[in-house]
């Protein structure tokens, strides 16, 4: 690698671990950086997903105030995302980036659609529902977070972004949503990196330069995200899954 690519990965590093804990969509500035250094599209996804891992662990723990009262309620959603994302993975390692890299500017703009208006459907959603109540799983949930799981470990651009629509959706408070993002993503990073580095496919120089600033970020973000007005957190999510809807639609 030259000095340039170093400089490229670490600021592209501290920016995707930051943007996954406060919003998703911190793909949007690691994969492109590494396929920049001349990385092919797996091996670049495949590394980029081992160097968000530690990232998303921390994002995690610094949640960990608004997730201690849930208890249970999260097994469903760890074992949907532990399945999701080794099915993910598995597809990647099997096929190849092309076909879904053509699906990404419409899943991108499908999910920024949904999670603006999500207060909307929450509402029309969840009418008699009292406050604080946690919303109970379904099938039809069950099904949206097991896709979202598989998208991840297969890509992963945006999976913060479905996530936090999904739980919006559902009738989560933001900060709550926000605090079960990192919790699933950072379980479904983790059984995507198993299947990654089992086959082989991780470049580990640009994993050593990534890992760090990325873990910085992430635990940077995490810690913000506790802090910043609900309503900034939200106007930050949708800017983050426009500009990603723009990028894929250009570069597709």
């Amino acid at each position: 690698m030259s000095l340039h690519d170093v400089i490229l990965l670490l600021l592209a590093g501290f920016a995707a671990g930051g943007m996954n804990a406060l919003a998703g969509g911190g793909t949007f500035f690691s994969f492109p950086a590494l396929l920049a250094t001349g990385l092919p599209p797996v091996t670049a996804n495949a590394t980029n997903a081992v160097a968000l891992w530690p990232a998303s662990l921390a994002a995690s723990w610094a949640a960990r105030e608004q997730l201690r009262s849930l208890g249970r309620y999260v097994l469903p959603l760890v074992a949907l995302s532990v399945l999701g994302g080794v099915g993910g993975g598995l597809l990647l390692l099997a096929g190849g980036d092309e076909t879904f890299r053509k699906l990404i500017p419409w899943l991108l703009l499908a999910a920024t659609l949904l999670f603006a208006a999500s207060p909307w459907l929450s509402r029309l959603v969840n009418r008699q529902r009292t406050a604080g109540e946690l919303p109970p799983h379904g099938p039809g949930s069950g099904l949206a977070h097991a896709l979202v799981a598989v998208y991840g470990g297969y890509f992963g651009a945006g999976m913060g972004i479905l996530q936090l629509a999904a739980f919006s959706i559902e009738g989560h408070p933001l900060l709550r949503a926000n605090a079960l993002k990192n919790l699933l993503s950072s379980v479904i990073y983790s059984v995507a990196v198993v299947t990654f580095v089992i086959a082989g496919r991780v470049s580990w120089a640009e994993l050593a330069v990534l890992l760090g600033a990325a873990s910085c970020g992430g635990y940077a973000g995490g810690a913000l995200a506790r802090r910043l007005p609900t309503q900034w957190l939200r106007g930050l999510v949708i800017a983050v899954g426009a500009g990603m809807t723009v990028y894929y639609f250009v570069t597709a």
